[in-house]
């Protein structure tokens, strides 16, 4: 063997080393994750920095791998044929190329490519520096095929521009926290919450406001000790005053506010006028989104607002508490009832009462209930049932059976609910 196949050999392996450097970098940098990146270029991390930058310009960071991997593995492999021929002859060319494809697939593509995939951050902040300066050396190459490229995808009718909206941001945040949660490295109620917080502009507040029939309100014009009465047996704070109907709302009243009326005029209670300490009532559309509620109770510093529908009637009221509760889950204090009564049964099934929002249901049993025709699990099967079923009747939608075990009047108030994994059933359309 010559001195210049010996030359040509070692020349080989050090491509074929550069060849495993960019199969490596490109799947280290593709599969790294955006905001671990992000959060060490907060930190002052130089490397993430630069990495944070490679990957911003994707198109131009691949071209240039790319354009760098196909040349190497081009002139290892001429070079590898031209030695092979003058050792073999012409059978040299099949054995270079069974050879480089071996040699290649092996120890420049998978086993790089399996290292950088499993130790993605770190080999991309490794690599950053160097193929930093390789972006800037070969960026005029990298501009005239990328003028080229994007010519011939106008030139068929593609969109060379790549445009992520805010709906595709959310998806990928979705799918990242779903896939944590099945992992394993983000527990159920984080998960809960980082999916509430995206849930707040599309849920309304008609979805979890409290409706008008469970209003604790007070009549403007009853004597003075019977509206104290009625706030100190109540466990709520705030109340809302109507005049002539229930549904003509004058104002709103604190507890506080009425105690220290109350302490004020202690010698004469009759004196005690509940309009004089009662504010403004503030009024909501249902159909504003939890994200907007959230925001005005911060403007305006206030807790409570009335709901009513379009054409101006009440409808319930929402609190700023409910909006949390969308985030952080059920905050109870002294004073709450117990969640919903949710009981679990031996056969699988659930005890439910007819007012639990399919929202709650939700998130506490980690069911997939569609809430979009009905807020309450009532709600949802007279809607699916198309009728006001009796006590005894049994339905089954979207994999879920529901028996209905208690109604008051047209209110279903209590139900049985079995879900697919207890029914034995995969889930369904509605039938």
């Amino acid at each position: 063997m010559t001195n210049l196949q010996v030359i040509s050999l070692g020349a080989i392996a050090a491509l074929l080393i550069l060849s495993a450097f960019f199969s490596g970098s490109e799947t280290a940098l593709t599969a790294a994750s955006r905001s671990r990146i992000h959060h060490l270029e907060l930190k002052g991390n130089q490397r993430a920095k630069l990495a944070g930058k490679l990957i911003a310009n994707r198109e131009r960071l691949i071209g240039t791998i790319l354009l760098g991997n196909n040349a190497v593995n081009i002139f290892a492999s001429a070079l590898a044929t031209s030695v092979l021929i003058s050792l073999a002859g012409e059978a040299g060319i099949v054995y270079a190329t069974i050879g480089m494809t071996l040699l290649v697939l092996i120890f420049a593509e998978i086993l790089p490519k399996t290292y950088a995939i499993r130790h993605a951050d770190r080999t991309a902040l490794a690599v950053a520096p160097i193929l930093r300066a390789l972006v800037i050396l070969l960026s005029p190459i990298m501009i005239a095929i990328q003028m080229v490229v994007g010519g011939m995808l106008r030139l068929f009718g593609g969109d060379y521009a790549v445009r992520v909206g805010r709906d595709q941001a959310e998806e990928e945040l979705r799918g990242a926290i779903s896939l944590h949660a099945r992992e394993g490295t983000v527990v159920k109620q984080e998960r809960d919450m980082l999916r509430g917080i995206l849930d707040l502009r599309d849920v309304e507040v008609n979805e979890i406001m409290t409706h008008r029939k469970s209003m604790e309100t007070v009549d403007a014009s009853a004597p003075p000790e019977q509206i104290v009465e009625r706030v100190l047996e109540s466990r709520h704070s705030r109340f809302p005053i109507w005049r002539d109907q229930p549904d003509n709302i004058v104002g709103v009243v604190h507890a506080n506010d009425l105690l220290s009326a109350v302490y004020t005029h202690r010698d004469d209670l009759g004196k005690l006028n509940i309009m004089e300490i009662s504010n403004e009532p503030w009024f909501v559309p249902e159909t504003t989104t939890l994200s907007a509620q959230l925001h005005a109770f911060r403007e305006r510093q206030a807790h409570f607002a009335l709901v009513v529908d379009e054409y101006g009637d009440l409808m319930g009221f929402v609190t700023l508490e409910d909006v949390l509760e969308e985030i952080v889950g059920e905050i109870e204090d002294e004073f709450d009832i117990a969640l919903r009564g949710i009981y679990p049964q031996a056969d699988g099934s659930f005890i439910v009462p007819g007012a639990t929002t399919i929202r709650d249901l939700n998130r506490e049993l980690d069911w997939s209930l569609p809430d979009e025709e009905a807020a309450t699990i009532a709600g949802l099967v007279i809607h699916e049932a198309q009728q006001i079923p009796q006590v005894g009747q049994t339905f089954r939608f979207h994999g879920f059976r529901f028996r209905v075990e208690r109604r008051l009047r047209n209110q279903i108030t209590l139900l049985s609910i079995t879900p697919p994994a207890a029914a034995g059933e995969k889930p369904t359309e509605a039938r």
